[in-house]
């Protein structure tokens, strides 16, 4: 029996021991799970969480609209536009069959080559839920998707998510302004990217409800947050003066074969920025792309792959370069304005100041030249201005002297930044007060030395020009939201005054004399009393030994003269010949002049002379007799012709109230049939009595624009009609002329 008690005594201290260890092995498990499950839901709480909605919530970004960009007159320069990203759920394609007819519809709806399709093929068997194939496509391609995709019942495979696509509607116009967009959306370059918080919005946003296989529950389960629309802009860029900016850059570079032309027209009483452009450019909707022929043939001479990637890259990223911002220059004789500006506000000189030049002036130890070595002899301070004389100005710089001559310099805003809102504005490049010897103030006194950018030059000149007050230049005049409500507008700033209303009245009358008798004859248009400035600078340092000195040459201008609405700075950079601005850039100034007059509501005058060249409304003939008709067109100056032999006018070219040249000569047709027409000729590089005479002989008229004096030097370089077109007899084409002779000042 005490065995029998010993037994049940281990047998019971047994099983104790094992119920405890099982008891310690439940605790220790429910301890670690309890462990875990605190672990989870403090430390891994967000990351479990967000892997739960995303197995059970489809949440889909929708994105804003982007602000539109016009320009001053209302008309669109960019905007954006709903597009369309195409996605596949790949695990819903159950059969071979559906995915073969899923992808080969596709691709031909996408116009997908080959290589595309193979992809499409590869990513439809794909593991994930969603696989884009195809971003930002046009309304049109997604309705025919969407039909194919409900005829054949193929909405659990094939998918659309809204997004936006900019579009530039004038692809290539103030590209340099404006910039462009990349792939997110986002601004990168230009007034896109300066205003990117403006113009962005904020994106929506829709979250959806899935089913156990991942499949979207009924829209009664979904959440949606709207987009909100970026800001839209108001440009203070006129799109017409722009354009004729532009044109007159690309012609100009093209023929000249120049590394770029840049041009900026400001309100000179405002500080509004018209018209701005660097050449050669880029298309907004294609900024990768290269338009400039003179670049591509570069490229082209570069045989080496690598290298050639590297050209093109830097290429690219030239022509996004806004010069007239983000870059110096050495702006040469156009900082004579500035010059006298000074010189006459400090009554260191006066109109009645006269110079000697003998073609040269002694500095120290250097001999400073005059562009017409000869020497031109005595001049006043007009004189001086109009031809451009080195040695007179060097004169003025040394009675200025540094002080003075560095209270202008930085008065006219040269030592810093603009402000303009454009992104990448350069700092200038200048010698400090302290700096400045004897031959470094005679140097900078004709526009040497210092570099500035053109923009500070054009805010500079629209100081002279409106009476002695720097403005600052701005391109945004207002921000609207997404309604159409002006949320910002942008006021006029004033920075200081720089010179009085006197001495901007003496300049600017100085600067008209520069066109009507100096070097700046080919910014001459009728009725507009302009006034103007040439400048040329050495591109030392940039060229080997043996090639041609290279040179920037340049055109400040104003108008009206007596009363200024315009500035503008013309620049050509490294044209082939060896012309100056007078030759290459004021032709282009007259012509924007020409054009954004009418524009800006300025009415020419014209004096007597002008007027006796006027254009006048044709008179209307028709059924009257031959003998009746002559008379009425004498009356108007008018010559005629008469083809047929009947009695009465049964046609007439020009017709009745299209322009026709004082002197002009007017067909009278007396028959039925049909017109007479002849071959415009070639008038480029003919002098206008030249080109009159060859206008007669083909019987058409001639309308002159641009520089009208008779001179063998003045010759034509552009007409309306291109040569070779048949036009009837009778018909007026414009020739534009220009002085050739143009001096590197």
């Amino acid at each position: 029996m005490v065995w029998g008690d010993n037994m049940g005594k281990d047998f019971k201290k047994g099983m104790m021991k094992r119920i405890l260890i099982l008891s310690l092995v439940i605790a220790f498990a429910f301890c670690s799970d309890g462990i875990r499950v605190l672990y989870l839901q403090t430390v891994r709480a967000d990351e479990l969480a967000g892997k739960a909605q995303s197995q059970q919530l489809y949440d889909t970004e929708v994105s804003a609209m982007r602000g539109t960009i016009y320009d001053s007159e209302g008309n669109v320069l960019a905007q954006s536009a709903t597009v369309w990203n195409v996605f596949l759920d790949p695990a819903n394609i159950k059969s071979e069959d559906k995915r073969t007819l899923v992808v080969d519809n596709l691709a031909a709806y996408l116009k997908f080559n080959e290589e595309e399709k193979q992809e499409l093929l590869e990513k439809s068997k794909n593991d994930s839920r969603y696989v884009v194939i195809a971003k930002k496509i046009e309304n049109d391609i997604k309705e025919e998707i969407a039909k194919f995709s409900s005829e054949n019942k193929l909405g659990e495979i094939i998918g659309f998510e809204q997004t936006t696509r900019r579009y530039y509607p004038h692809n290539s116009l103030a590209s340099s302004v404006i910039g462009f967009t990349g792939d997110d959306n986002q601004g990168l370059t230009g007034i896109e990217s300066y205003y990117e918080d403006e113009l962005k919005g904020t994106n929506g946003r829709i979250v959806t409800v899935k089913d156990a296989n991942s499949n979207k529950l009924p829209t009664d389960y979904e959440t949606s947050v709207e987009a909100t629309d970026g800001n839209s802009l108001v440009l203070t860029i006129n799109q017409t003066v722009q354009y004729y900016l532009e044109k007159g850059l690309r012609t100009t570079m093209e023929e000249y074969n120049a590394k770029g032309a840049y041009g900026i027209v400001m309100n000179c009483n405002t500080g509004a920025i018209l018209a701005m452009s660097s050449m050669p450019d880029f298309d907004c909707n294609e900024p990768y792309k290269i338009n400039y022929k003179k670049t591509d043939k570069e490229l082209e001479k570069i045989t080496d792959k690598d290298e050639k990637a590297k050209a093109q890259s830097l290429a690219i990223q030239n022509h996004w370069r806004n010069f007239t911002v983000s870059d110096t220059y050495v702006p040469g004789s156009v900082f004579k304005t500035f010059m006298a500006s000074a010189a006459l506000e400090e009554n260191v000189v006066n109109l009645n100041t006269s110079y000697t030049c003998t073609g040269s002036i002694h500095v120290k130890n250097y001999t400073m030249h005059c562009h017409y070595h000869p020497g031109h002899g005595t001049q006043n301070l007009t004189q001086g201005l109009e031809n451009s004389c080195n040695p007179f100005f060097i004169t003025i710089g040394q009675k200025l002297g540094v002080h003075n001559y560095f209270k202008y310099f930085d008065a006219f805003g040269f030592t810093q930044k603009t402000g303009i809102d454009v992104p990448g504005e350069a700092m200038s490049q200048y010698y400090r007060e302290e700096q400045y010897g004897i031959v470094e103030l005679s140097s900078a006194s004709f526009g040497q030395t210092n570099s500035l950018t053109p923009i500070q030059v054009v805010s500079g000149i629209s100081a002279i020009a409106n009476g002695g007050t720097l403005v600052q230049p701005y391109i945004v005049s207002e921000i609207k939201d997404a309604n159409g409500n002006t949320i910002k507008k942008t006021q006029k700033t004033e920075v200081r005054r720089v010179i009085s209303e006197e001495t901007s009245q003496k300049v600017r009358n100085m600067m008209k004399a520069v066109v009507d008798e100096g070097t700046g004859k080919n910014g001459y248009v009728a009725g507009y009393r302009v006034g103007g400035k040439t400048g040329t600078s050495t591109k030392l340092g940039e060229f080997k030994e043996g090639e041609r000195t290279k040179y920037i040459v340049s055109f400040a201008a104003i108008a009206p003269a007596d009363k200024p609405e315009i500035a503008m700075l013309i620049i050509m950079d490294e044209p082939n010949e060896d012309l100056g601005g007078g030759a290459l850039c004021a032709p282009i100034a007259a012509e924007v002049i020409e054009q954004a007059m009418p524009v800006l509501n300025v009415e020419p005058k014209y004096d007597e002379e002008e007027m006796k060249k006027l254009s006048i409304n044709t008179p209307n003939v028709l059924s009257k007799s031959v003998d009746s008709a002559k008379k009425t067109l004498e009356a108007k100056g008018l010559k005629c012709k008469i083809v047929g032999s009947g009695k009465t006018v049964i046609n007439q070219s020009p017709s009745s109230s299209s322009n026709i040249p004082s002197n002009g000569t007017v067909v009278l047709y007396t028959e039925k049939g049909e017109k007479k027409t002849v071959k415009v000729p070639d008038f480029t590089g003919l002098t206008i009595s030249e080109a009159n005479r060859a206008a007669a002989e083909s019987s058409l008229n001639i309308e002159i624009s641009g520089n009208n004096l008779s001179s063998s030097t003045v010759v034509a370089y552009r007409q309306s009609v291109e040569k070779g077109t048949e036009v009837g007899i009778g018909s007026v084409v414009t020739v534009s002329f220009k002085n050739t002779q143009s001096v590197l000042d």
